[in-house]
């Protein structure tokens, strides 16, 4: 702990009890999931992934499994496949750990419930309590920084591998925007910089990332023709069904173009409007430059962090509501 930046020593100071309870129950169950949120993003996955991946690296004889559903395109093209468990596997003692998620209803397994000891690591505001040891903390921009705070100034002998570090890398750079979003901190660049020592190859990662398919550009282009821009500079795109199917995507993969309109002059928030093939319901993703979009997320069945939330209309006739809303926010934009 001596050798990480004073970010990372500051930051640890403020958790430092909980982070004891955590190493104890880590080292007290011999089987231990890992879970996160449903419809899984760069941080879900990394986070999960890179814990587990140093759970299994420092602990070799305990049994870690990862739940949850897998991703349409990161699974396994950057991230291992989930682990299936039968419902025998959750009879015996065993520690669960939630990372990326603020509420009972998004976590992707609910067998995490069956668990002697529940650990929660969050930057989500917390809505409920489920867990014997929460840490929630908004001020990091990803869940896997403060996930790597934690792992990073465990007292011990333990190592932060490659393959971990890469992992939890591609979780920091999918949720602070590459390091652009206003919740990118000196913190998050210490924790960066200390996973880069591990000698984790960014161009690589970032690759990997990001790759497009040639039918990638046939989304994209459909977006850029059919987008529309409210009266204050909200920009949003749909996608229902029959357009999804021509286009040959998912609904999770309907957020995918949501940030083309992020550095476009006079657009203030911009949105993915995605009509879900399993409910009857839109799926909606909202970012924004500066003004905090949460509260409004809230209103329509959602929520999230203050430039990037998550959201639903239960009717498409909503719609013009939910922009409604959204313009309130930057009427004052334009005078």
């Amino acid at each position: 702990m001596n050798k990480l930046p004073k970010e990372i020593k500051n930051f640890a100071k403020t958790h430092h009890h909980q982070y004891v309870r955590i190493l104890n129950a880590i080292k007290r169950y011999d089987k231990i999931a890992v879970f996160r949120h449903i419809m899984p993003d760069f941080d879900a996955l990394g986070t999960q992934m890179g814990l587990a991946t140093w759970l299994k690296d420092n602990f070799k004889n305990k049994e870690i499994r990862v739940l949850g559903d897998n991703h349409v395109t990161f699974t396994p093209r950057i991230y291992p496949q989930m682990d299936k468990l039968n419902d025998s596997w959750f009879d015996e003692p065993f520690l669960a750990i939630i990372v990326d998620v603020g509420n009972d209803s998004r976590i992707a397994d609910p067998r995490y419930k069956k668990a002697k000891f529940i650990i929660k690591l969050d930057h989500h505001p917390k809505t409920e309590d489920i867990a014997n040891v929460d840490i929630t903390d908004t001020t990091t921009a990803a869940a896997a920084e403060l996930v790597c705070n934690m792992l990073l100034t465990f007292k011990g002998e333990y190592i932060m591998s490659k393959l971990a570090a890469s992992y939890f890398y591609t979780a920091i750079v999918g949720d602070s925007g590459r390091f652009m979003y206003s919740s990118t901190s000196k913190h998050t660049f210490a924790i960066a910089k200390t996973l880069l020592d591990s000698g984790i190859e960014i161009s690589k990662i970032y690759q990997t990332m990001y790759e497009k398919k040639v039918d990638d550009l046939y989304v994209t282009s459909y977006v850029l023709n059919n987008f529309h821009v409210s009266k204050h500079g909200v920009a949003y795109y749909l996608l229902p069904l029959d357009i999804q199917n021509k286009l040959k995507i998912t609904t999770e993969q309907g957020k995918e173009n949501v940030n083309i309109f992020s550095n476009i002059k006079g657009i203030n928030a911009w949105c993915s409007i995605t009509e879900d093939n399993k409910e009857p319901c839109w799926r909606i993703s909202i970012r924004s430059k500066e003004k905090p979009i949460n509260q409004v997320a809230a209103m329509f069945e959602g929520g999230g962090h203050a430039q990037a939330s998550g959201a639903k209309l239960n009717d498409i006739k909503d719609l013009d509501k939910f922009i409604d809303e959204l313009d309130k926010l930057f009427i004052d934009e334009d005078k």
